[in-house]
């Protein structure tokens, strides 16, 4: 199908798709006291979706407009066909912006390919600038190998870096200063998300969630402005301040109509779609995918839209099947 003969992929609230999340594997390195705080556990398959599988399910979101793919995981490093992955969705018709997120263990040594291959955006998860903290958050200590990928990902010329940290009470109550005075002379947008509660974060979620209204205010208060928000981008609210080189972004699921504006769908490791981050179940995509049906799968994910709800369901306290966040990429 021509890109002039494409589908725009909608809801039954008038919401329009152009961005997938695309998980490639759901194992992780790290042991993120928020996410995967016991490491990784392989209690599940790890036949993760295969190129032609990868393929397949590209051409067919591409046929339904989808505009932007972001590679997830777990962490999508530990694949080592990444590269591929990067050109095939790069190579996609109708793709025309290829991200990444990763947390950054592997940066150094892969971002050159990455680049290559069509890479055009990086997003990479920091919790903390202090290493001895980002190491009581993450479990690793690879603090200064990642800030020198992030560096190298500069210098290879990446139009969109970002940073994740998540806001945690008991261990970086004090990340905006941190990071303000980081971005003073560094052109990178720093995204400070929500603790979001799943399946098993419980106590560790009431100890430790913040609310990012309170930075919002105070970013304000302080001459930070709110930033015109673009079709394809994420459900951030990006601040800009004339002083600063950078960008200051929030991410807040628990605010009011963060779910109005959406406009993206994730697909696991394994090839199941999933309406939402919190969605009850996820929806098999994967035997028109292992027939390289384009066709098909095109017609599952319409079919499926029409279960979309008009949000999640957070504040009850209604996580879904995300047991952590490593299932779907955040």
């Amino acid at each position: 199908m021509s890109r002039d003969n494409t589908i725009m992929l909608t809801d039954n609230f008038g919401r329009r798709f152009e961005y997938l999340r695309m998980s490639i594997t759901d194992v992780c390195n790290f042991r993120c006291n928020y996410c995967l705080p016991n490491g990784y556990q392989c209690d599940s398959s790890r036949e993760f979706l295969s190129l032609d599988e990868i393929s397949t399910l590209l051409q067919a979101f591409a046929q339904l407009g989808t505009k932007k793919v972001r590679i997830t995981g777990g962490e999508p490093c530990l694949r080592k066909d990444l590269v591929e992955i990067v050109k095939i969705a790069k190579n996609t018709p109708g793709i025309e912006r290829v991200a990444m997120t990763t947390n950054g263990f592997n940066l150094e040594n892969k971002i050159e390919s990455l680049v290559n291959a069509g890479l055009d955006a990086l997003n990479l998860s920091l919790d903390s600038l202090d290493p001895r903290m980002f190491t009581a958050i993450t479990g690793s200590t690879q603090h200064s190998k990642i800030l020198s990928g992030l560096n190298k990902a500069a210098e290879m010329g990446i139009s969109s870096i970002k940073i994740n940290a998540v806001l945690l009470k008991q261990y970086n109550p004090n990340v905006l200063s941190e990071f303000q005075h980081w971005l003073k002379d560094k052109p990178f947008s720093v995204r400070f998300i929500e603790l979001m509660q799943t399946g098993d974060n419980l106590s560790f979620f009431e100890r430790n969630h913040l609310s990012g209204e309170q930075l919002k205010q105070q970013l304000l208060s302080e001459g930070w402005q709110l930033c015109i928000r673009s079709k394809l981008d994420g459900p951030a609210q990006e601040f800009s301040h004339p002083d600063y080189a950078g960008r200051i972004g929030l991410i807040m699921p628990y605010s009011k109509d963060f779910c109005k504006n959406c406009n993206r769908l994730r697909v696991s490791a394994l090839g199941k779609l999933h309406l939402c981050l919190f969605a009850e179940q996820g929806i098999e995509l994967r035997r028109y995918l292992q027939m390289q049906d384009v066709d098909a799968t095109v017609s599952a994910i319409q079919s499926a839209m029409t279960d979309k709800k008009i949000s999640h369901e957070l504040q009850q306290g209604f996580t879904g099947a995300t047991t952590h966040l490593a299932m779907l990429g955040g």
